[in-house]
């Protein structure tokens, strides 16, 4: 039994379950499973993520302390690699993940202890004990140390003689040895990153671009690149100083040095850095190419079922598989932009669940799942500048104070139109990869100013679904998910399902109740906090365990799905107005009026409910809002044309396209009356040119 060191209870140990949040701790331990959750550790700032901050507790375990336990936004943290932190041990996980909180006591004076926690150690010690226990065997030492005798006697004093000076030649003579000793030092082995396991304690040589460069408190790191992976090189120049200032991210080098382990994880010694120009530069990266290339590659193309659409695109699907796999592979995160609705998300999804499993296979499990990929909804189907501002402000945070590569950005069931050409530019001024997946018609431009384009519009006369492309895309990106993915196609039709998914679906254990289910939860979970991507939900939703039940959560949405949307097309019907102009008949409602505003279902999702009931009575129905408007159709109306007459017969309305995909017309709320008119009018002439036609 001892005495805890607060109260001076007695307590097994050094301090008592009362007064243990009191205490902070220094941990000597190497394993995770060796810390003590709930204790307080003084840790070291190890780097920064943009899910929050790695902090190293004692010499061997790193932990997470996430951004939702900083009493302070992430970016206004003003901590360097290398600073001291006290944080709190809330968690350490069966995969050795520790998880961090932060605590509000960062001196360690405010702390009324302060205790080593040693493994090996019988009992906790004070950090005064072991400082007194240091200072006594320092003095234990200089005693056993005999003084030395100083000569009182000229005699002692050696005399120069010919023998001294014969010895000092002879010491002489041997220097040539030394030197063959340190020329015989075994030499630089050429190797690559995936060899380095079995080199551990060799020196070797590298050759590959400089991902990432940190400076720590000790040493810079560079993380280095090659075509078969990546692997961080420890350069030493001064504690705090940055080694081999002139070598910067991109450049291509040569490393040399020893292999070690650190914490586990393998590490480069580096003892020379070389910038490589010219042929040796070009030879490097050549070869870097075509390795990750052709390991990125798929080794074939094949459908999820036969589809004349999806075998028209067969090598585009490769080549946005091969860029996202490649991603994976260098390092760089996926950002995957798609449209907010219920095929959008269904699509992005199926990629989701496909690249997961290949990161942490590739980066380790905890989070590297949530640095490597992120998915963000769009409002609609177009990327504007708006969604590109947003999207390069967090990209060049995160490259400038993570050091994090540029991400590669997929778009799915959106980008196609070109109100997105001008977001995709931006990108492209910071040289990040697009790739688009997209189902619908794409318009002028878009091929031009995106790097991968998959849309089977481009080769015929193709209707699908984003959600087909996008399973196809993500059983090429990881074959192993395959399976998982073949219900989601028809999941994405709200009508008319090819029969081929319904029978895929059927296979997959979902009959068309269920993929109908899960449709609905979707687009009402879709609606939701729309700009948030609701990972787990959407994945709960869409791959739930098919042995309990898989629509049991989904059956409980659909259902408010059903009832809400009901009562709003009630509403709708009770206020829709039969316009006809030129014999066209063209429905009208009121949104402004006649809907919930920020209230599910979205203006898009009820509008295109209530047409699907009403087209046999109508060519056309518009929802005209307080300065925007909605078209839908079924004859293939040029929404641009009709914003371009309307705009010439109301001047002062300002009438322009949104999203011509989503039949998106926006106009000057002062001259929505004008507008309105003119809306219907234009439409009724478009209408009447696809009939003449």
């Amino acid at each position: 039994m001892g005495s805890c060191i607060i109260c001076g209870s007695s307590v097994d140990g050094r301090v008592c379950e009362l007064h243990e949040e009191d205490v902070v701790f220094e941990f000597r331990g190497t394993q995770p499973d060796e810390l003590t959750p709930n204790r307080y550790y003084r840790g070291t700032v190890d780097g920064y993520a943009e899910f929050g901050i790695f902090v190293d507790i004692g010499d061997s375990v790193t932990g997470l302390l996430h951004k939702s336990e900083l009493d302070q936004r992430l970016d206004s943290m003003d901590l360097e690699p290398g600073e001291t932190i006290f944080v709190q041990v809330q968690n350490v996980r069966d995969n050795g993940n520790v998880d961090l909180g932060w605590s509000i006591r960062q001196e360690k004076s405010r702390f009324r202890g302060a205790l080593i926690d040693d493994p090996d150690a019988e009992q906790e010690l004070l950090d005064e004990e072991e400082d007194e226990a240091e200072e006594q065997a320092e003095e234990t030492e200089d005693i056993g140390e005999p003084e030395p005798v100083e000569s009182t006697t000229e005699e002692a004093e050696p005399e120069e003689t010919d023998e001294s000076t014969e010895a000092e030649e002879s010491v002489d003579e041997s220097e040539p040895e030394t030197e063959e000793t340190e020329d015989s030092a075994p030499e630089f082995e050429q190797a690559t990153v995936d060899q380095l396991d079995d080199l551990v304690g060799n020196r070797v040589r590298l050759e590959g671009e400089i991902e990432t460069a940190r400076q720590t408190s000790g040493p810079t790191v560079f993380e280095l690149r090659d075509e078969t992976g990546t692997v961080e090189c420890a350069a030493f120049e001064e504690a705090g100083v940055r080694a081999y200032p002139e070598v910067d991210e991109g450049d291509i080098v040569r490393i040399e040095g020893e292999v070690e382990r650190r914490r586990g994880d393998l590490q480069v010694e580096t003892e020379a850095l070389v910038i490589l120009t010219d042929d040796e530069r070009d030879a490097v990266t050549e070869r870097m190419e075509e390795a990750v290339v052709q390991r990125a590659r798929p080794a074939e193309f094949e459908a999820l079922t036969e589809d004349p659409a999806v075998e028209a695109v067969a090598e585009p699907i490769r080549d946005a598989a091969t860029a996202i796999r490649r991603a994976i592979i260098e390092g760089r995160p996926i950002v995957v932009r798609h449209a907010g609705n219920a095929d959008g998300y269904a699509a992005s999804s199926a990629i989701e669940r496909a690249t997961l499993p290949l990161i942490r296979d590739e980066h380790g499990a905890g989070e590297a799942e949530y640095h490597y990929f992120d998915r963000r909804p769009l409002e609609g189907s177009v990327y504007d500048m708006n969604d590109a501002t947003k999207d390069i402000t967090t990209m060049l945070q995160n490259r400038d104070r993570h050091g994090e590569t540029l991400p590669l950005f997929v778009f799915v069931g959106a980008g196609g139109s070109a109100e997105s050409i001008d977001g995709f530019d931006l990108l492209d001024t910071y040289d990040a990869r697009r790739v688009v997946v997209d189902e619908r018609t794409i318009e002028e431009g878009v091929a031009e100013a995106v790097d991968i384009l998959v849309s089977p519009t481009l080769e015929g006369d193709y209707e699908t679904s984003a959600t087909v492309l996008g399973a196809t895309v993500g059983a090429h990106v990881n074959p192993d998910v395959r399976e998982e993915l073949g219900h989601l196609p028809a999941v994405s039709f709200w009508e008319d399902t090819p029969d081929q998914y319904t029978a895929l679906a059927a296979e997959t254990g979902y009959d068309a109740d269920d993929t109908r289910k899960l449709r609905e939860a979707v687009a009402l979970e879709a609606f939701y906090q729309s700009y948030e991507d609701k990972r787990e939900l959407i994945s709960d939703l869409l791959f739930a365990d098919e042995a309990e039940d898989p629509v049991g959560l989904a059956e409980h949405i659909s259902e408010q799905f059903r009832e809400r949307i009901e009562t709003e097309i009630e509403t709708a019907e009770a206020n829709l107005e039969e316009r006809t102009v030129d014999d066209e008949t063209i429905l009208v409602l009121d949104t402004e009026s006649y809907t919930h505003q920020y209230e599910f279902p979205p203006e898009p999702l009820l509008l295109d409910e209530l047409f699907r009931r009403h087209r046999d009575e109508a060519g056309a129905l518009i929802g005209v809002g307080t300065d925007e408007a909605y078209i839908r159709s079924q004859t293939g109306v040029d929404v641009r044309a009709v914003a371009e007459r309307a705009g010439d017969e109301a001047p002062g309305a300002a009438v322009d396209v949104r999203g011509a995909r989503d039949g998106r017309i926006e106009f000057l709320s002062g001259e929505r009356d004008a507008a309105r008119e003119a809306l219907i009018d234009a439409l009724a002439d478009e209408l009447a040119a696809l009939q003449t036609a």
